[in-house]
């Protein structure tokens, strides 16, 4: 079996900032966003945000700049995805309140890879997100092509899915 091609590797303070996110108390909706330093060939914190919904996340989103986000910057990251056509990564701790009353606090990967990225770029960041993944210990992956797709209620519905 052959390996994933890996283009940036992860860098080490963002894997310890991810082992800690993982395990946190906190009961909040969170997010980390991840971009790739190409002089490094690293993909590294760009942002944490705190308290933050899915639909909010979306208006935070940077523009033209690729990131991974835990769901607190998830906002920054869809606006600055698709006003800028930037490729981003994102990790979002969400509270998912079941239908049966049960609340858990699912980790999610969001990849935003907008039409029109630059070529570079869509490599760089298609090549890295399976390292990422894997050096998260992340299985709810998802990704959008257009920004305004990341909603409370498209997010609800791919958790359905595991539940």
């Amino acid at each position: 079996m052959s390996e994933s091609l890996v283009v940036c590797d992860v860098a080490e303070d963002l894997v310890e900032k991810l082992r800690k996110f993982r395990f946190r108390k906190e009961t909040n909706n969170a997010a980390i966003i991840m971009k790739i330093d190409k002089d490094k060939r690293l993909v590294v914190l760009d942002e944490e945000l705190e308290g933050i919904s899915p639909d909010e996340l979306k208006d935070e989103l940077p523009e033209r700049q690729p990131r991974y986000p835990f769901l607190s910057a998830l906002k920054r990251f869809f606006f600055y995805c698709f006003f800028n056509l930037r490729k981003t990564f994102i990790v979002y701790s969400y509270k998912y309140q079941h239908d049966d009353g049960r609340v858990s606090y699912p980790l999610c990967f969001i990849f935003s890879s907008p039409v029109g990225c630059k070529p570079e770029q869509q490599m760089m960041y298609a090549g890295s997100k399976n390292k990422l993944v894997q050096t998260a210990e992340l299985t709810k992956v998802f990704e959008i092509r257009n920004t305004e797709d990341l909603t409370e209620e498209w997010l609800r519905e791919k958790l359905g899915f595991f539940h």
